[in-house]
Formats: C-alpha cells, structure tokens, sequence
C-alpha cells in the first residue's frame, strides 16, 4: 500500500507508509490518502468475529503498513493494546445503556480520552521508525484539550522525540490544562497560543507547509493530519461493531462527537473497507460548520470571533481538518476538483454543493447528523445517569443525544465514547450534582506545579520557540523552556 496527497503530490510517485509516518502535510500541503482503501470479503469479515483487538488491529493495520514486517508490526500492537494500559483485555470494551443503544468504551488508556487509542500507537511506531532510520522529530501539533495530553504521555521519554503542542489559552478544562502543563519532561513543551484552537491548527499547517521550516527542524505530526492516527482508530469500529451484533452482515450506526472530523472520518474508512455500517451519525456542539454542511451542504469555517467557547471543549472547532479527506472521496478522488474546492474557501470563506451531482454523494455516503446544546449535554448526562446508572462527558453526551434523534429503527446504534467524566467535572456536577470519579493518579492533579509558555497567534512567534529547542540531531538531549 503507497500514499498520494488530497492534493496531488505523489499521484506520480506514491509514498510509502513509512515516508507518510514522518512528514504530516504533503509538500503541496494535502494530506497522505491511500491509494484505495482495501476492503474486507464477507468471509474476511466473518473470520474476525472473535478476535482479541490487537489481532484485529494487526488485520486491520497491516493492509495499511506494508512496508514494516509483520513481526514487528505484531509485537508493536502486542505491546501496545495491553490491560495494563488500558485497563483490560478488551481493550475498547462495548455496555448496553438501553435496547439497541450501546456505548464503546474507549477512554480508558493512560489520559482518559480516545485520542490514546491511536497514539500510544504512534509513539511506538515512530520510535521504531527513528531508530531504524537514525533520525529525529520535532513533533509540532495542536490540540483542543485531549490530543495534546495523550501525544505528550505518549511521546514523553521517547529517544530522538521533541513535542512542540500549541493549546488555546484558557479555553480547555482545568483537569486537561494540568494533565499538559503539569509534565515536566526535558522533550515537552507547552505553547499557550491566545487565540482558538483553529488558530493552533493554522499555525500548525502554516509551520509544516514551509518546506524550508519542516526539513531543517525535522517536523512531524501527531494530530488526525497524519494518517497513521486515523488508521489506528478504524480498529475499534470493528471491534464495536463485532460487540453490538450477533449475525455478519448485520447492519450497525454509529454516532459520534465531532471536532476536528478524524473520529468519524475513521467510520467512513471502516465502511468503505467494507464494515456494514449503516449511518455514521456526527454530532456537533454550538460550533456546527459540519452539522450546517452535512443537512444543507454548504462548508463554511468560521473566525475566532465565532467560535464558540462551550463546555464540550474538545469540539470548539470550526475548521475541521479530517473534512478534506472526506471531500477528497466525494469528488471522486480527483485532486484538481479538491484543489477548486479549497481555493473557493481561502477566498470566500467556504463553498457550497447543494443541488450539484456532489450533494449526491454526500448524501450516498451514509452521514447524518445534528447539533447539542449546554442544555441538551446537560439533560443527557442526567438522564443516561438516572436511567442507565452511567456517568458519561459532555461530548459523549452530545453524540448520545444526537444519537438517539436519529437512529433508525431496528439497527443498532454505537455511540463512541470520547473522554471519561473526571476530565470535565464542573459540567458533572452541574448535570448531576456530585464529582466524577477519577483513577488516584490524578487525584491531586490541578495543584502540580504547571509549566507552559504564553505565546501570540503568530506562526513566526511559534517558529522561533521551535528553532531554538528542536532537536537537531540523534543522541541530543532536549531543553526545557521554562516560562
């Protein structure tokens, strides 16, 4: 399996998984797609009911890595999906909240959010891939509360590794604000950018789309851009959707909360890989660009001015990166429809395709989807508390209620959990009026001492911090910045 861009890098020479694995963004500032997706036989499918999740993980990744031996891949994913880690063998354990209504756990690795599922698995990979190839990486990435503390548990300690994660300033929790700012490892750096998460994420591809910047500092990613994050992620739909049937090819839904769009992008892939799903159901909170998109078809981002600061923090987004994937499937796998598309919303702010031949497409893709309010997260923990005895996070609320409205009869419905409650305590207790449980290591979390550097929304303020503390060769010790 080799890669092309969204844009049309590498359509003539397609990369390898390894080559994607440590560059991000392609030179013409896409993103690495496969060159189809392969897809599982019936029988295929069949044969994997049952299986543990890091066989399933290996069936699942080794049609997207082929160019690492299966040994090691296998003893990558051994080591990786373990109870100790993740707090059983099941690894993303599926309970039953009402008939038909089933909630995927996969919160339960060392941060308490999904995000850990695919990178503590990018850690390893990357470890491996810089030791065979004697190299460093400068992990440069943004995050709008739980993948910047899931890559930095991930990537701390980690020989030849440096992370660089941009956070909005004061627009996280204070339980994900100290999970970051509260490590101390020499290879971590927190920037507090003031500015939105969207801002983060343009400083991101600004820094990563100056091939100059990227080559000299050795950049990387670890955010849904790079798509061995997506890929991991594809394992637990299979794995929820072997939990919530009982016949193959038994058709199942999924809901799930949406940011940044790789979550249920990861759904598409499941589908197109041949996975019987029969609705991929994203749900908002008050930052709806996909939701307007998905019931109307016009994509419009909006500024920082609009962008909502809400308590499901996670999904305060407005430009959802994954999207360009997903489009780059609807227009066929064209990149120069991609490209037009693009254009149109540098210069008008978005683009709109309803009543076009793409509109059709969308609609053929299974999606649909709707928007959660404060006051719907709210009503929702509530009621899955009162009802079901289960204590669920705001942005699991938003997908249950979501969920719920627009499940079709008869099928099941998965909804993806996305972070445990003890993360966003002051929407619990203003739901359900007690504090979450959290696990004893974090038990005195928001008084550790905290470290991160303010910095302004400027890819140039960022690319100085970078240049001074990246690591610049294998073997170098990393600098902490103190602020």
């Amino acid at each position: 399996m080799n890669y092309i861009s969204t844009r049309g890098a590498w359509h003539d020479d397609p990369q390898p998984f390894r080559a994607i694995l440590l560059e991000g963004l392609a030179p013409d500032g896409g993103l690495a797609v496969p060159q189809r997706y392969p897809r599982f036989t019936a029988a295929e499918l069949a044969a994997l009911r049952g299986a543990s999740y890091p066989d399933l993980a290996v069936a699942v990744l080794s049609r997207y890595i082929t160019d690492m031996p299966i040994v090691d891949l296998r003893r990558i994913v051994s080591s990786t999906y373990t109870a100790a880690t993740f707090g059983s063998e099941e690894i993303t354990p599926l309970s039953t909240l009402e008939p038909g209504v089933h909630l995927l756990h996969v919160s339960n690795g060392p941060t308490l959010a999904f995000k850990d599922i695919a990178l503590q698995l990018l850690g390893s990979l990357f470890e491996h891939a810089l030791r065979d190839e004697h190299r460093v990486l400068n992990i440069l990435g943004a995050t709008s509360g739980d993948t910047g503390s899931s890559a930095e548990y991930a990537m701390r300690g980690k020989r030849n590794i440096a992370v660089f994660m941009l956070s909005p300033h004061g627009r996280m929790s204070a339980f994900q604000q100290a999970q970051m700012y509260s490590l101390d490892d020499p290879n971590i750096h927190n920037l507090a950018v003031d500015g939105t998460f969207d801002d983060c994420q343009d400083i991101v591809k600004a820094l990563s789309a100056d091939t100059q910047f990227k080559c000299a500092h050795s950049l990387g990613a670890v955010n849904s851009i790079n798509w061995a994050r997506i890929a991991a992620q594809v394992v637990y739909y299979f794995k929820g959707y072997f939990a919530a049937t009982t016949r193959d090819g038994q058709p199942v839904s999924f809901a799930v909360p949406s940011g940044n769009f790789g979550n249920v992008l990861a759904g598409h892939v499941a589908k197109a890989m041949g996975l019987p799903i029969a609705q991929l159901i994203v749900a908002t909170n008050e930052n709806d660009v996909l939701d307007e998109f998905f019931r109307g078809g016009r994509y419009r981002p909006r500024g920082a001015a609009e962008t909502h600061a809400t308590s499901s923090p996670s999904m305060d987004i407005s430009k959802a990166s994954n999207f360009e994937r997903y489009m780059f499937d609807i227009v066929d796998r064209d990149p120069a429809r991609l490209r037009e598309l693009w254009r149109d919303l540098e210069r008008g702010g978005g683009f709109d395709v309803a009543g076009t031949p793409l509109w059709e497409r969308v609609g053929e893709s299974g999606f649909a989807s709707g928007r959660s309010t404060h006051a719907d997260r709210l009503a929702t923990i509530r009621d899955v508390h009162a009802r079901c005895g289960a204590l669920i996070d705001p942005h699991t609320a938003d997908g249950i209620k979501v969920g719920r409205e627009l499940r079709q009869p008869d099928v099941p419905l998965v909804c993806i959990e996305t972070a445990l409650p003890a993360k966003f305590s002051a929407t619990i207790r203003e739901a359900v009026g007690f504090e979450p449980p959290r696990p004893s290591a974090y038990a005195d979390l928001e008084s550790r001492p905290q470290r991160c550097t303010v910095v302004a929304a400027d890819p140039s303020a960022v690319a100085a911090i970078v240049a001074k503390y990246a690591l610049a060769s294998v073997g170098a010790a990393p600098q902490r910045e103190r602020a």
